[in-house]
C-alpha cells in the first residue's frame, strides 16, 4: 500500500474585501478582484489579511498606514513600498 504526500492548500486573501483570490487574481488576468487591486493601488491601505483573511485593525497617519493582523502580525506602508 503506497500513500500519497498530502498537499496543503494554501488560501490566498484579497486584501482590499477578504475574498478568496486565485493564481489568475494575483497575476491580475481576473476581473474579479480589478476593483480591488485599484483601490490598493492608490496607496489605500489593505482592510484584510491576505493569509487569512480576517479584518485588520488599520491607522493611517500623514507619514503612511499601519495595519495589524491579530494572526499574522503588522504590515506598514514602508514595509510595502509606498508613501
Amino acid at each position: 500500500m503506497t500513500t500519497e504526500p498530502v498537499t496543503e492548500t494554501v488560501a490566498t486573501f484579497c486584501s482590499w474585501c477578504g475574498g478568496e483570490t486565485t493564481g489568475a487574481d494575483l497575476a491580475g488576468s481576473s476581473a474579479e478582484h480589478e476593483r480591488c487591486r485599484a483601490r490598493l493601488a492608490l496607496v489605500d491601505p489593505p482592510r484584510h489579511c491576505p493569509e487569512c483573511g480576517r479584518r485588520m485593525v488599520v491607522q493611517v497617519d500623514p507619514m503612511g498606514w499601519t495595519a495589524r493582523c491579530s494572526r499574522h502580525g503588522e504590515t506598514t506602508s514602508a514595509s510595502r513600498g509606498q508613501r
